[in-house]
């Protein structure tokens, strides 16, 4: 059987693409090409269906949510708060999983930041 190799792009609707791709750049340190193409780190990568009624993704409007491996979350919610990013206080520590964190873009679509155990 053929499987897939991995996730191959993650795409918004946005009302501003450029605004909202400097933000991801700026705030994320996602240095993304004129195509979108940015190199991420080797490492791995949940995929996970939640039940249709989950708060987890913030409005219950979103119907996915982006999460990225960060290696310090403390250091990135720190950079987050600096930058004045509406991000949520609480994190949420999973043993043998890592910690988690969460942001909001600018334009609302919640984010989850995980630093793997």
């Amino acid at each position: 059987m053929e499987h897939v190799l991995g996730i191959g792009g993650y795409f918004l609707r946005a009302a501003d693409p450029a605004a909202l791709s400097a933000w991801y750049r700026d705030h994320l340190g996602l240095d993304a090409d004129e195509n979108g193409l940015w190199r991420q780190e080797a490492g791995p990568t949940v995929f996970a269906a939640f039940e249709s009624g989950t708060d987890y993704f913030g409005s219950r409007d979103q119907q996915t949510m982006l999460n990225f491996r960060v290696r310090d979350l403390d250091a990135m919610l720190a950079q987050l708060r600096a930058a004045g990013a509406d991000f949520a206080e609480e994190t949420q520590d999973m043993e043998g999983v890592g910690r988690f964190g969460w942001v909001n873009d600018p334009e609302g679509h919640r984010i989850e930041l995980w630093q793997p155990a």
